[in-house]
């Protein structure tokens, strides 16, 4: 957004008269499939300085979330399961895809996020956690990760290989029979035949894909056309694009039909109430709907 674009918005705000301004909302952009050509800073770059320091902090917290900062995440996920290759990896959410659009409008709290409040956001939902404050160490070297990242990338612009491209749901739509055979033959591996991961004296090695310990029903990865659209691009791990659309989509149903943390912006204690109001218009889901006879979205117990 240029400075004078910027200023004006800023005015409209400012003057209570927002709500007449049309604010690109960056959670619903399509994007781009087309070959990346931005390459983020290689690690040998960094400066051996504070700020280096700083870069090599947040680092460590991306890919070590769990473990470093255990009272900010309430399962079994790091930073890294959703934004493959440390966060650089095209069409896996890449950080320098996403720091140089904030502050942004998002429909999902109806409101303008910072950046930090879009980490915030993923600590809550994806993380199933409490998220750090926005001033906390934590949440600067995040951020600052996520800058040196995008270093050189342009600012306001969806750059090739930002978040994960689109996969249309195929014309005959998904099927859970189709997709449990998909998991077992394709998933199970890494993520078990429970879908509850693999861990390693305590820790999880691969994260668990539904469960207690995996994202809740918050987060962006519960509707299928998102878990569909990462499954495509970069699953199996080191095998992406070799699953097909209607696999990818049918893999993603299965996985998104089980349980997992309820979502925390629960409404009243109920789940139609809170279907209404967060998932009706979000995406296709699953949050709220009978499978074959039982209530989707009742939450795990901690």
């Amino acid at each position: 957004m240029k400075a004078t674009q910027l200023a004006f918005v800023l005015l409209m705000i400012g003057s209570g008269t927002a709500g007449a301004v049309a604010m690109p909302d960056q959670s619903q952009l399509q994007v781009s499939k087309a070959t990346p050509t931005f390459t983020p800073p290689a690690e040998s770059a960094l400066p051996d300085n504070a700020f280096g320091q700083q870069v090599r902090e947040g680092h460590a917290l991306f890919v070590d979330t769990r473990r470093l900062m255990p009272e900010a995440v309430g399962n079994g996920m790091n930073c890294s399961n959703c934004h493959l290759d440390q966060g650089r990896l095209a069409f896996s959410a890449p950080l320098w895809g996403a720091y140089p659009m904030y502050p942004a409008y998002r429909k999902k709290n109806d409101k303008v996020n910072t950046f930090a409040e879009r980490i915030q956001g993923c600590f809550e939902f994806s993380m199933n956690g409490t998220p750090p404050a926005a001033d906390s160490p934590q949440m600067k070297a995040l951020s600052v990760y996520a800058y040196w990242l995008s270093t050189q990338a342009p600012t306001g612009v969806e750059i090739a290989g930002r978040g994960y491209p689109e996969v249309a749901q195929p014309q005959g739509g998904y099927d859970f029979a189709r997709g449990l055979q998909v998991y077992r033959e394709h998933c199970a591996l890494c993520h078990g035949d429970d879908g509850q991961g693999q861990q390693v004296a305590g820790e999880y090695v691969m994260p668990p894909l539904w469960g207690k310990d995996s994202y809740n029903w918050g987060a962006g990865m519960h509707r299928i056309n998102t878990a569909a659209s990462f499954i495509k691009h970069n699953m199996p791990l080191g095998k992406p694009g070799s699953l097909s659309d209607q696999q990818a989509w049918d893999v993603a149903a299965w996985i998104n039909r089980h349980e997992r943390p309820q979502d925390p912006r629960l409404v009243d204690g109920s789940v139609e109430k809170t279907r209404l109001k967060f998932h009706a218009n979000d995406g296709v889901n699953l949050y709220g709907q009978h499978v074959d006879g039982v209530l989707v979205g009742q939450g795990t117990a901690p």
